[in-house]
């Protein structure tokens, strides 16, 4: 198989570069998703003052970190809360044993005579 050479641009980035209209509707993208977390995770950027790639390349990767923060962090507090299920067998022995108490009040009372309404 032949080899292409696809050569690298030399000016992919440039961080003084006027950003362009692409990586503002990212940051627009990212600012409403940034809304949605909680507050200790919010950046101080304003994005409406970033002029430049390189202003918007910081306010994205800290956006994105705070993100993947917060993913974690929620991950985590759901796993120390999470209760020990009771074993579903134990709840029916339980249910079984309570049966069994009705069940001989019951056989009391018919053995005494109790009425429950007329015989048919």
């Amino acid at each position: 198989m032949m080899m292409i050479h696809v050569p690298r641009p030399k000016n992919a980035f440039n961080p003084n570069r006027p950003v362009s209209a692409l990586l503002k509707a990212q940051m627009e993208y990212l600012h409403e998703a940034e809304k949605r977390l909680p507050l200790r995770y919010h950046s101080e950027i304003y994005i409406n003052a970033v002029k430049t790639e390189g202003e918007a390349a910081k306010y994205i990767r800290h956006v994105t970190e705070a993100i993947h923060e917060a993913h974690e962090d929620a991950a985590a507090a759901r796993a120390r809360v999470v209760p020990k299920r009771k074993r579903v067998i134990e709840i029916a022995a339980v249910a079984d044993e309570a049966g069994e108490r009705r069940m001989r009040g019951r056989s009391k009372s018919k053995k005494k005579g109790g009425s429950r309404g007329p015989k048919k």
